[in-house]
C-alpha cells in the first residue's frame, strides 16, 4: 500500500473512481491494521445482549459492499440466496449474535477480500458517468450511485468506532 494516503488516478479506472477506491482502499486498510492480530474470543465479544461483535462487524463491511455491488451493478435486489448467505451480517442484531461467530480474522479478511476485487472489476466496466446514475433512494429521496458507493466506506468508518470502542473492552 505505498500509495494509500493519495487520493488519486488508480491505473484501469477513471479519475472520480479512481479517487472513490481510494478512499474505499484508505478506510480498509485503517480497519485491517485495527483488527488484524484479534483473537476469535476477541472477534466474538459482545459488550451486551444488544450489541455487535466485532467479527459481525468485519462481516457487516462485506454484506453492505456486496448489496451495493447487486444493486448498482447488477439493478436488482438480494434472492434469497444471498440473503440467505449474506442477511445475518446486514441486519446484525441478534441474527448476527447467533449466526456469525467461531471465526478466526483470516475467515473475515478472506470475505472482505473476495467482495473487494469483484467491486473493483466491477468499476473497471464504468466510468465517471455510471456514478451519476440517480435511484430512489433512502426515505424516497434521489441519491447517485456515487452517494451509494460513499456510504458502503462510510458505514465501515462509522462502524470502525465502535471496534475500537469494543477492542479496548477486551483487554
Amino acid at each position: 500500500m505505498e500509495n494509500i494516503y493519495l487520493i488519486s488516478d488508480i491505473p484501469s479506472y477513471s479519475p472520480q473512481i479512481s479517487r472513490l477506491i481510494s478512499m474505499m482502499n484508505y478506510a480498509r486498510f485503517t480497519t485491517i491494521e485495527e483488527v488484524k492480530n484479534l483473537s476469535i474470543d476477541q472477534l466474538d465479544f459482545l459488550l451486551d445482549s444488544e450489541s455487535n461483535s466485532i467479527g459481525a462487524l468485519l462481516l457487516h463491511f462485506a454484506a453492505v459492499e456486496y448489496a451495493y455491488q447487486v444493486a448498482t451493478f447488477e439493478n436488482r435486489e438480494l434472492n434469497e440466496e444471498e440473503l440467505s448467505e449474506w442477511g445475518p451480517a446486514l441486519n446484525l442484531g441478534k441474527e448476527g449474535q447467533e449466526k456469525i461467530k467461531g471465526n478466526d480474522i483470516t475467515f473475515y479478511f478472506a470475505k472482505m477480500d473476495q467482495v473487494r476485487m469483484k467491486s473493483l472489476q466491477f468499476f473497471q466496466t464504468v466510468n465517471d458517468d455510471w456514478l451519476n446514475t440517480e435511484e430512489e433512494f433512502w426515505y424516497n429521496k434521489p441519491a447517485n450511485y456515487y452517494f451509494m458507493w460513499f456510504h458502503v466506506f462510510e458505514d465501515e468508518i462509522n462502524h470502525r468506532g465502535q471496534i475500537r470502542m469494543i477492542r479496548k473492552r477486551t483487554s
